[in-house]
């Protein structure tokens, strides 16, 4: 049980960290006690953030770290609220330090991610970046070469890294278009109607592998150039997990060498990443800047929880998904 929040009539300080745009702002209005001030503060705009922090009483987080050296600066912070799944932007261990509850809202994105999922593995088969990126410039019809790396999901097989909400809801919808599913997961309890395999059978028989792990200690860089040795020559490679799963030089090396042939990436090890950055200058890569979670539906779901953990954490009661 928490203890209740010391508020003057419920009142509360909310800083929202994110560029909300206009129609989430509406629904804030509608759906949020008046007596809230809900101040959303763009991740880039550091002078605005740092004028609310030090009064906030409440972070609805996003992506920009949280690190203990801004939490030293938070007087009256008493809940990180997480808009999304991963918690490995914030300093869990200073959290815990300050008596700061942090929670996260898991399965709140998982549709957008596994729609999003679906969404780049279909680019890849018909190569849709690199062909609209060339209709622009004239070229009319496909070139051969080209024309021989198209191909359709049916028939195919696909590993999924992974046994969370996102492949067990995306594992149904591509067996649907006639792909052969298998995945693996961190433990035999993670288990789902589909063939279990070991990684290195997985990425041995799949035509297409998508990553679906959280970052931590042990996945951290799990695909360097031994896992893109191991893949099907010629394999799609997806990520909408996160960037430090992978090795991006080893990721070029095997775009280079052909052990992959596309790459779709929506997450990158330094976020937001560089626009001369290597893998973007390639045009068997499809690059989404981070956003397979990003929905006004998403958006609206969390925004839900988010108001009632704020609630809760007026009236003193247990806060949904509290992982600190």
């Amino acid at each position: 049980m928490a203890a209740a929040l010391e508020t003057n009539n419920g009142a509360m300080k909310v800083l929202f960290h994110f560029d909300v745009n206009p129609s989430l702002q509406e629904w804030l209005k509608q759906h949020a006690p008046p007596q809230w001030n809900i101040v959303c503060c763009p991740e880039t705009d550091q002078p605005l953030f740092d004028q609310h922090w030090p009064d906030a009483d409440v972070l609805w987080h996003v992506l920009k770290p949280v690190t203990a050296a801004m939490l030293q600066h938070s007087a009256r912070l008493r809940l990180i609220q997480k808009i999304g799944v991963g918690v490995n932007t914030i300093d869990l261990d200073a959290a815990r330090a300050r008596g700061i509850a942090v929670c996260n809202m898991p399965g709140v994105n998982s549709r957008a991610v596994a729609e999003m999922t679906l969404g780049l593995m279909l680019a890849a088969a018909r190569r849709l970046t690199r062909i609209s990126a060339g209709l622009r410039q004239g070229q009319w019809p496909i070139e051969q070469p080209l024309q021989e790396k198209l191909f359709e999901l049916h028939g195919k097989t696909v590993g999924l890294v992974g046994s969370g909400n996102v492949p067990r809801m995306l594992a149904p919808w591509l067996a649907a278009m006639g792909m052969r599913v298998v995945y693996c997961g961190r433990s035999q309890a993670d288990q789902f109607d589909y063939p279990r395999l070991s990684l290195e059978d997985l990425l041995a028989q799949s035509d297409m592998v998508s990553l679906h792990v959280p970052l931590t200690a042990q996945t951290r860089g799990m695909f360097g150039r031994q896992r893109f040795v191991q893949m099907k020559r010629g394999a799609v490679f997806i990520n909408t997990a996160r960037g430090e799963l992978v090795d991006e030089d080893a990721l070029v090396e095997a775009l280079d060498l052909g052990r992959v042939s596309v790459a779709c990436l929506d997450v990158f090890t330094n976020e937001p990443v560089c626009a001369d950055h290597p893998l973007l200058k390639r045009d068997d890569v499809v690059a989404t800047p981070h956003m397979a979670w990003l929905t006004q539906d998403m958006f609206h779901r969390a925004l839900h929880l988010a108001v009632e953990n704020c609630r809760s954490l007026i009236d003193g009661q247990p806060l949904r998904h509290r992982v600190a």
